[in-house]
């Protein structure tokens, strides 16, 4: 895929992760094609990065992979004895304690929370494959554009492991838990006519429309104004642990103080 932040001057370019800034819209862009832009803890921590330097006028953020793949999965490299050079192999990690562990999980996992941010509406444009920590990385998102020829899978189960890179939560909000469970326990594909019907993606095109789909959406964000969609964002993500009383009460509460807004009101 053509980078459509080329001529911009990257905030961030390291360990596979290039972010840009153009107004508005944040671009962050897996930069690896050569391994299908495998995923490495320092790929991860670059992400992490990534979402820490986002100014304040970005309202909408992109994430884009170049090349065929959105991104492979986890680089195999580290389930090897010597793992990635500078860092402790996966091996290595298993023999920590339970503590030790943890933390580390959690640090990886800082890498996929950042999208969900309310200030911020994220959109992953995906193509080609999404495989595991890929999957779970597109399911960070609040919305994905996909290309026809993707093929999500999560994969962590055939290898002996569970999806823990922030993935199943949002995989049983989007298909259910049936088919949640069903995907992740077969590892099969799920290409884009299914992801589009079962609400995985909320568009899939051809792959050379991608980049100008996204662009569109993009826009039709911004044309709302920003503390509106910050409050509907807010709504919607925290519809389903509410009652529906409780969300009568959030959705008053969020009109209240957009209505003192609007008209110049202080609460």
């Amino acid at each position: 895929m053509a980078s459509p932040d080329k001529d911009l001057v990257p905030a961030l370019d390291k360990d596979g992760v290039r972010l840009t800034v153009d107004d508005a819209i944040a671009t962050v862009t897996l930069t690896n094609p050569a391994k299908r832009n495998a995923q490495s803890p320092a790929l991860w921590r670059a992400l992490t990065e990534a979402g820490r330097q986002l100014p304040g006028s970005v309202r909408v953020v992109v994430l884009r992979a170049e090349g065929k793949s959105f991104s492979a999965g986890l680089d195999r490299q580290a389930f090897t004895p010597e793992g990635f050079d500078g860092e402790p192999s996966f091996i290595d990690l298993a023999r920590g304690s339970d503590a030790e562990l943890d933390a580390t999980i959690a640090e990886y996992q800082e890498a996929f929370t950042w999208w969900r941010r309310s200030d911020i509406v994220s959109v992953a444009a995906v193509q080609g494959h999404a495989v595991g920590a890929g999957f779970q990385l597109a399911l960070a998102c609040d919305l994905r554009v996909v290309a026809d020829d993707v093929q999500f899978a999560m994969r962590e189960t055939s290898l002996g492991l569970v999806p823990d890179l922030t993935g199943t939560h949002p995989l049983v909000g989007l298909v259910g838990y049936a088919r949640a469970l069903e995907i992740c326990v077969t590892g099969r594909f799920v290409t884009a006519e299914e992801a589009v019907s079962t609400g995985l993606a909320n568009v899939a095109v051809p792959a050379d429309q991608l980049d100008d789909t996204v662009r569109d959406l993009a826009a039709a964000v911004l044309a709302a104004p920003r503390d509106a969609v910050i409050e509907t964002k807010a709504l919607l993500s925290g519809a389903q642990d509410r009652t529906y009383e409780a969300q009568r009460g959030a959705e008053r509460q969020a009109q209240a103080r957009r209505l003192r807004d609007l008209a110049g009101v202080g609460d």
